[in-house]
């Protein structure tokens, strides 16, 4: 715990350590976590950066301090990741999950190329592409139904991408960029809301005939590749209630 080897801030690695187990259930909402004082004790750091571990866990909306009681663990489900999310953490970590997520269902086809993901892609529409889905999952539910849409060029360099599994040895954009010796260059992200249609309550896995009527957030990248080509673009469409939420670092 404590001797976690990372280089990561103190209350950094303090804070992603019980974010882990929120996230996991192994802290169930309503329990209590150490008091500052119990923490700086355990992870032999100063009360001032167990301090800041916790008000970084109430910041992500992970908790909340109750006067006279202490810190309590919160019952929210997670935001999603943006797809982009996902790829800076395949490549950090070669997984894209979240903390406590996990991913299945995960199918892939050669289909032909729908005209927003042609336009994407800078196809023709009708043109063969890969389509690779999956959902992302955590204790709460569905996080994200997730679907790249890959060139088909790409099929041949890789089979892997067309098999109904998930992939090894790295996620799409690494193995393409391997296959190929053409590194993502830069990508371009969106974020929009919208209500359900019917297809979009079935990868959702609700019923498509009484959709929830609270719109849900919908995330797109598109992945470039050093030589300017566009390998991925990818369509994320959050689960009910789902937010999306970024951090990053302000210098002064």
């Amino acid at each position: 715990m404590a001797g976690q080897a990372d280089n990561r801030a103190p209350y950094a690695r303090i804070a992603a350590h019980y974010s882990e187990l929120i996230a996991s259930g192994q802290l169930q909402p309503g329990t209590l976590l150490p008091s500052i004082k119990k923490l700086s004790e355990e992870w032999n750091v100063s009360t001032a950066t167990a301090e800041k571990a916790l008000r970084k866990l109430r910041n992500d909306g992970l908790v909340r301090g109750i006067h006279g009681i202490g810190t309590e663990v919160m019952d929210l489900p997670a935001p999603m990741s943006s797809g982009s999310q996902r790829q800076d953490r395949g490549r950090r970590t070669g997984s894209s999950w979240g903390s406590g997520e996990r991913s299945d269902s995960h199918q892939a086809a050669v289909v032909p190329a729908p005209a927003e993901v042609a336009e994407a892609l800078d196809i023709e529409p009708g043109s063969d592409v890969i389509r690779r889905r999956r959902v992302y999952r955590d204790r709460h539910g569905i996080v994200a139904h997730s679907t790249s849409w890959i060139p088909a060029e790409y099929a041949k360099l890789i089979p892997q991408l067309t098999m109904s599994e998930r992939l090894t040895g790295g996620t799409s954009l690494q193995l393409i960029a391997e296959a190929t010796g053409h590194p993502i260059s830069h990508r371009i992200d969106t974020a929009s809301a919208r209500l359900l249609t019917a297809e979009d309550a079935q990868l959702l896995e609700l019923d498509p005939s009484e959709p929830p009527a609270e719109p849900v957030v919908v995330m797109t990248a598109k992945f470039v590749n050093s030589e300017g080509s566009i390998v991925e673009y990818g369509v994320d469409l959050g689960g009910p209630g789902r937010t999306w939420r970024t951090e990053s670092e302000v210098s002064s």
